[in-house]
This record gives structure tokens, C-alpha cells and sequence, in this order.
């Protein structure tokens, strides 16, 4: 047996980071760890995070790691990082953090992102512009926000950085952004891969914004390797490099393989995403689908729902129930809830674009009113938003005869049945959900084989470490598609009356 080449994959994510000890040579992942991050909320939309927690949480899961995989941090050979998309962090000039992280699901920066989208000639001048349309969640309109909202603290930017970024600089400092994550910025050019530089000089005509934009590297190319310091509270290998990292989507493409056209993942998170290879930037005429760059070389066409296990998270605490209750319940409910509809817009909504909507229920008889059928609604209607993106992507013209599922929501079997019938395709898992930790390891491997001299390509690795999980292969059932067809029709109807 060949001896084993060991990774570490992180992945920051809203709820929490988690971190995978995977064998690029096995491709098995030997541990995992997890640790918990809280949000900082408020009525207007805000969603925010004090980045600190991010460090512990990341030196917490890695521990845990370490010791489930049972093996000495000396040995890992690379770290790869993936973060949530979107977020605002920004240094000064000591590198220190200047307030917390705006989230992707901060809706606060509603009103800049409008006036900035009216600047850029509205939906159309973006995507002539951009290659996408900024939406609120995006990094533009909080750099706009901190201006108007924080003037003392916009003076003191040095480092504007996403959190993936943050990241990479508190292991290497260095600051740099790879393509994909800086696709989510809205002050980035997904068919040049550049920064819009001009886009920052018309916030802010001094300069500052620009001269604090990390340098843009290649997915494949190292950031660095470890500082002494953090190697050592780490407890890794100083030697051990660190690569380009990227945006959770990017990195779950690459956890599930979906390297090359033909491939779509569906991730059931705090938000919900499908996305799909592409080797060209087909920029689609529908403001809805974000042809953003992937962190392996292409370009990963993207719907993202703003609502979708935070949703279904909500139900459950109302009614005080635990996964496998829920589950239950959702089971029992007939297809289509018996009537009963669900807008599950408790975040404002993205894909359908629906900023300012809010959640409902409709439908209700005294019948009808049943905890089963409001679990079952609110794992409905968060569905048919991802069937909604699915529509808009097949309408690009990308094609699949299968959905790789992954999130917290892809471990329940109903689920993944409602899945299958509504998409009228069949889903398959992979055994590692954590698909973006996994991403992140191998692309880590593949970092360290280009700086040997490319022993390995992205596509052996991917072959070799992602690998499905027969068990939670689903097919649709044909009477439950006519069925759940119905169903989301009423939803279509219920989205246009908004």
C-alpha cells in the first residue's frame, strides 16, 4: 500500500465550520471535526458574523479532525478553504479586523444594491458589464453600505476580502482571491476574470477600495504555506501549503466531482443552490442564474434560493420537533400537503427574485391544518424553488440525467425522494455530505501536485476521492411526479400573484 497523502478541507460555512482529514491517495476521508459559529441578527435584514469565531471555530474542528482521523497534524501535506460567498471583511493596515463580517444573507444593503444595479443600467448593463447580476446578498452594495453607514470605518480600509480570503490571510498573510469566490463580489468580470476596477472608482473616486483588492490567483496555485505561528496553535506541519481555497459552491462542485459539463449538484443548506459545469461563460439572458467562475478551471452556472434548511429549521423549532420527527411528519403528509401551500421567503427571496417577499402560508381548511402538512409545505415550497432554478439552468441549455445531492437536507431519505419527483430525475449522494470540506482537500491535492510538477490532475483526484453512496440512490416514482407536478403548478400560480 502506497503511503498515504494527507489534506485537510475546511469549510466555513454560516451554521459552522467543518473540517475533513482526507488520503489523496486512498481517497478516503479518515476524520472529520465541526464546531459552531452564532449569527448576529437584526429586524432591518442584518446578518452578521464576528469573524473570531471563525479562527476558533477552525481551530476547534481541525482538533477534532486530527484526532478522528488518529493521525499527527505533521503529516498533512496542504489545506484548502472554503467560506460562504458574498461576505465583507475588512482589515486595516495592521491586518486587523475592522467590524464584523456582512453575511450573504445580510439584506441590509437592499437600498445599495438597488441605487448600484441603477448605476450599472439596471439587470441588462450588469450582465453586459459583469457577466452576472448583483443582487443584495452580493459584496458590492456592503462596500457602498460600510461607506454611507460606517464613513470612520470605510477611512480605515486597507484589505477589502471575502471569507475564504480571511482565511488564507490568517494561515499564509497573504492576501489574494481565486475566481470563483471573486465571482460573488459584483466588482468582478466573470468572462475577463478581472476586477471591475472602474465600478470601485465610482463608489469611491480616491482609490482606496482598489488599492485594497487582494491579487487574483489560479485555482491550482498555493497561497502559501503556514505561518510559524498559527503551524504551531495549529498543531500542522509549517510546510504544509495552502491553496487558492474558494466559494463553498465551487468547492461542493469539486466535492462532487462535478468538474466537466454534464454534472449538476443540488445543495440542500441554509440556502439551497444547483449548479452545473461549463467550459465556456454562457451568460444567461435571466438575470436569476449567476454564471460564475468555478474553482477548477471553468465556469459554474448557479441558482441560489435564499431559503431553504433556515426554513424548514424554523418549522421544526415551532412545533419543538427533532430531525427524525420532522421527517416523520413530512412522510405522513400526502404529496401536495393536502392544499396546503408554502412561500418559504422568511430571508426575502433571490431565485424567484423576490427581494423583499416574505413568507406564507395559504391554503388552509379545518381540515387541512396539520402539523404533517405544514412540515410537508415548508419541504415543498423550498423544493420548488431549486426545481424553479433547475427550469432556468435547462433553459441555458445544460443537461443531466442525474442530481449528486449534498447539505444537511440530502441525509434525509423523504427528502430526497421529494427531490427526485419534483426534478423528475434521479439523485444520487455522495458518501462524503461535507462535499465542500472535501472539495477543499482535494483541491489542496491538486495545488500540491502542480507544485510537483502535476503527478495528479484535478479529474484522477476527483475519481479517486469522491465516491456515491449506493444506498441513497432515489428514482422518481411516476405517479408521485404527476402528482408532485400539480403541486408545483399551484406554486408557480401562488409566485405570480408576488
Amino acid at each position: 500500500m502506497a503511503n498515504p497523502q494527507l489534506f485537510l478541507g475546511i469549510d466555513c460555512g454560516t451554521q459552522g465550520t467543518k473540517a475533513v482529514i482526507l488520503d489523496a491517495v486512498s481517497g478516503d476521508v479518515l476524520g472529520q471535526g465541526a464546531a459552531a459559529h452564532k449569527q448576529i441578527s437584526g429586524t432591518n435584514g442584518r446578518r452578521e458574523q464576528d469573524t473570531a469565531q471563525w479562527l476558533d471555530a477552525f481551530t476547534l474542528a481541525t482538533r477534532r479532525a486530527l484526532v478522528a482521523a488518529n493521525v499527527d497534524g505533521q503529516d498533512i501535506l496542504g489545506i484548502g478553504v472554503s467560506g460562504q460567498q458574498h461576505g465583507l471583511v475588512l482589515l486595516d493596515d495592521q491586518g486587523q479586523v475592522l467590524r464584523p463580517a456582512k453575511l450573504w444573507c445580510d439584506t441590509e444593503t437592499t437600498a445599495e444594491n438597488d441605487r448600484l444595479l441603477k448605476h450599472l443600467g439596471g439587470e441588462k448593463g450588469s450582465l453586459e458589464r459583469l457577466g452576472v447580476v448583483i443582487a443584495p446578498g452580493y459584496t458590492v452594495s456592503k462596500l457602498l453600505w460600510t461607506q454611507e453607514q460606517h464613513p470612520d470605518v470605510f477611512a480605515r480600509i486597507a484589505r477589502i476580502l471575502l471569507p475564504h480570503d480571511y482565511l488564507n490571510f490568517w494561515l499564509t498573510g497573504r492576501c489574494c482571491s481565486e475566481y470563483g469566490d471573486a465571482s460573488g463580489t459584483g466588482y468582478f468580470n466573470v468572462r475577463t476574470r478581472q476586477w471591475d476596477l472602474q465600478l470601485l472608482r465610482d463608489i469611491d473616486p480616491s482609490g482606496r477600495l482598489q488599492a485594497a483588492l487582494p491579487e487574483l490567483i489560479n485555482s491550482h496555485q498555493a497561497v502559501g504555506t503556514l505561518l510559524p505561528g498559527i503551524a504551531e496553535h495549529l498543531g500542522i506541519n509549517p510546510c504544509a501549503l495552502v491553496s487558492s481555497g474558494g466559494g463553498d459552491n465551487m468547492m461542493g462542485a469539486i466535492g462532487t466531482g462535478n468538474i466537466k459539463p454534464g454534472a449538476i449538484t443540488m445543495s440542500l443548506g441554509s440556502s439551497g443552490t444547483v449548479y452545473a459545469y461549463s467550459e465556456q461563460p454562457k451568460v444567461s439572458a435571466d438575470a436569476a442564474v449567476a454564471t460564475f467562475c468555478s474553482s477548477s478551471g471553468g465556469w459554474l452556472p448557479l441558482i441560489c434560493t435564499m431559503n431553504l434548511t433556515n426554513a424548514t429549521g424554523m418549522i421544526r423549532e415551532l412545533f419543538d420537533l427533532d430531525i427524525e420527527c420532522f421527517n416523520a411528519l413530512v412522510a405522513q403528509a400526502p404529496i401536495g400537503a393536502e392544499g396546503v401551500s408554502m412561500l418559504p421567503f422568511l430571508n426575502g427571496e433571490r431565485v424567484p427574485a423576490l427581494p423583499h417577499a416574505t413568507g406564507s402560508v395559504s391554503g388552509l381548511t379545518m381540515s387541512n391544518l396539520t402539523r404533517a402538512n405544514l412540515c410537508r409545505a415548508v419541504v415543498e415550497g423550498t423544493t420548488f424553488g431549486l426545481r424553479f432554478g433547475l427550469d432556468l439552468l435547462h433553459h441555458n441549455g445544460l443537461q443531466s440525467r442525474s442530481i449528486c445531492l449534498i447539505g444537511g437536507g440530502s441525509k434525509s431519505p423523504v427528502w430526497r425522494q421529494i427531490v427526485a419527483d419534483t426534478m423528475n430525475m434521479k439523485v444520487v449522494c455522495p458518501e462524503q455530505s461535507e462535499a465542500a470540506a472535501l472539495g477543499a482537500a482535494i483541491q489542496a491535492a491538486w495545488c500540491k501536485s502542480w507544485a510537483n510538477g502535476h503527478e495528479d490532475s484535478l479529474a484522477q483526484l476527483c475519481e479517486r476521492c469522491v465516491k456515491l453512496d449506493p444506498a441513497c440512490e432515489t428514482l422518481p416514482i411516476a405517479e408521485n411526479v404527476a402528482a408532485t407536478r400539480l403541486a408545483y403548478e399551484r406554486y408557480q400560480q401562488h409566485v405570480a400573484t408576488l
